[in-house]
């Protein structure tokens, strides 16, 4: 796996790579169970590599390898969170974080949302489309009035019900982003097409 952000690459621990000048490479450790270089968790960091994160506060809900965290904390965002309900996912992440020292900068634990206060400045979830539709509510508990959402995790075919919902919280789409991945059978969303949307601050 190598994925590139301006002055930034992310890279599986396997994979030789030499930076470019002035480029900061971060070591990503990953299980099948959590593959980083998936469409949505690329369209994620897309999102991200085009934010002023500087000093921002960051937080990455189901944080898997904690690829999405540590781009931000490497970009410049402080602190960055990370949350999985999985302890394997949250032992992997916190590998990562103190093999590319950035362990000062992200914090991470095994749970959901219900245990954190805000505000963050910026929300990533990349996550399943049913766990996004009940999340609407606790990520704009969770939002900073000026924050960005940035989700991902679902197809193009499952965007109206949850567009609706955060069209009724005040928030509004900036950015939408795609990517196809094709499978030799459609898959039960009946879309080939993977989405990620960032989204302004309330109203």
């Amino acid at each position: 796996m190598l994925l590139r952000l301006p002055n930034l690459a992310l890279k599986s621990s396997w994979r030789p790579y030499r930076p470019r000048p002035g480029e900061r490479v971060v070591i990503i450790r990953s299980r099948r169970t959590f593959p980083p270089g998936h469409p949505t968790t690329r369209l994620c960091l897309e999102l991200l590599g085009g934010l002023s994160l500087s000093g921002r506060r960051l937080l990455d809900v189901g944080c898997g390898t904690g690829i999405l965290a540590l781009a931000g904390a490497a970009l410049g965002a402080e602190p960055c969170v990370g949350v999985d309900l999985s302890r394997a996912a949250v032992k992997l992440s916190k590998e990562s974080a103190r093999e590319n020292r950035l362990d000062h900068k992200v914090l991470l634990a095994q749970g959901s949302t219900e245990c954190l206060r805000g505000p963050f400045q910026v929300v990533v979830a990349n996550l399943p489309a049913a766990v996004q539709l009940a999340k609407v509510e606790e990520f704009s508990r969770l939002a900073a009035d000026d924050a960005i959402l940035i989700l991902s995790g679902f197809r193009d075919s499952q965007e109206p019900p949850l567009k609706e919902l955060y069209d009724k919280a005040g928030w509004s789409i900036r950015r939408r982003l795609t990517k196809d991945e094709f499978c030799i059978e459609l898959p039960p969303e009946k879309s080939f097409t993977w989405v990620a949307w960032l989204l302004e601050g309330r109203k």
